[in-house]
């Protein structure tokens, strides 16, 4: 063969690599343009973010700025990454009530006017008693979480309308699994309606009173508790009480937000013999908000039956 020849034959299969890589490059750029960007979702606590993350799936980014258990949202202090982050997002998940007010501030100061807010208090529609604070805790409201997760997926599908389908299949199957929680309260509220319970702070109230449950305790020191003040000797020798005269068949103590009163709390509680129930504000390591409620529920359930 001559050199003419060889070099002929070289710079023909050159080109055709060339060609085959040129394609591709094309198919894969093309491919990379027909995926939608995935929708920007924050919310303010874990609890909400995992909600948001199972009806999103996949066609979701979701930063949850409260993550770790140790971290008060009542005291929360911005820092430049969830700043960055909320000035992005397409939809946002707070809880309101005054519990996150970070997520407002920080909104207005990223200058992000076009991100659908959902409050889960103000789809909740509850308000404080006259005379009385308000509740915020409204992820221990079963009804409530799923009104927000309907919200979650008409926010999700008007920012990324090709997906609406499976948004609305997602929401509809996790609401399937809040049911039989609903149906565990209602057992609850059948054995056991009516009898006493001591708190440590308001975080489960609407659990245990979904549960049938009568919440005991002074308001003076569950509101103490929450805000981080000292609690008068009264009201905790009047709180104490409760054990010691066994006027409360369960402790539900707030292990998040724990001090020298609440201690006293729970010891009074063990030395009585009344079963001492943990529950935290956000959700605990390795676990989803399904099985966190799940975990909640069977364990007042079972403290009630003994």
């Amino acid at each position: 063969m001559s050199l003419s020849t060889s070099r002929r034959l070289a710079l023909l299969t050159s080109a055709s690599l060339a060609l085959l890589a040129g394609c591709g490059s094309s198919s894969d750029s093309a491919d990379a343009k027909s995926a939608p960007a995935r929708v920007a979702v924050v919310a303010s606590t874990n609890v909400w973010g995992d909600i948001a993350r199972r009806i999103g799936g996949d066609r979701v980014d979701v930063t949850s700025v409260i993550s770790d258990p140790d971290q008060d949202p009542h005291s929360y202090e911005a820092d430049p990454q969830n700043q960055l982050a909320l000035s992005k997002a397409k939809v946002v998940v707070e809880n309101g009530g005054g519990y996150d007010d970070f997520v407002d501030r920080m909104l207005k100061s990223g200058h992000n006017d076009s991100a659908e807010v959902i409050n889960a208090v103000e789809v909740s529609g509850k308000t404080a008693p006259k005379g009385g604070e308000l509740n915020e805790h409204v992820w221990y409201d079963f009804p409530t979480v799923a009104e927000v997760a309907d919200r979650i997926s008409a926010a999700l599908a008007k920012a990324d309308p090709g997906d609406a389908g499976a948004f609305a299949k997602n929401a509809a199957a996790f609401k399937a699994k809040l049911a039989p929680l609903e149906a565990q309260e209602a057992q609850i509220k059948k054995a056991h309606g009516g009898e006493g319970v001591a708190i440590t702070e308001p975080v489960p109230l609407y659990m245990t009173e979904a549960s049938g449950l009568v919440n005991r305790t002074p308001a003076q020191f569950s509101e103490a508790i929450e805000e981080g003040d000292d609690v008068s000797p009264r009201v905790l020798q009047e709180s104490l009480a409760l054990f010691s005269g066994r006027k409360v068949k369960v402790l539900v103590y707030n292990e998040q937000t724990s001090g020298p009163q609440t201690e006293k709390a729970e010891g009074a509680a063990k030395a009585a013999g009344i079963p001492v129930v943990p529950v935290t504000e956000t959700l605990p390591k390795g676990k989803d908000y399904l099985g966190w409620m799940t975990d909640n529920v069977d364990a007042l359930a079972s403290a009630l039956s003994k």
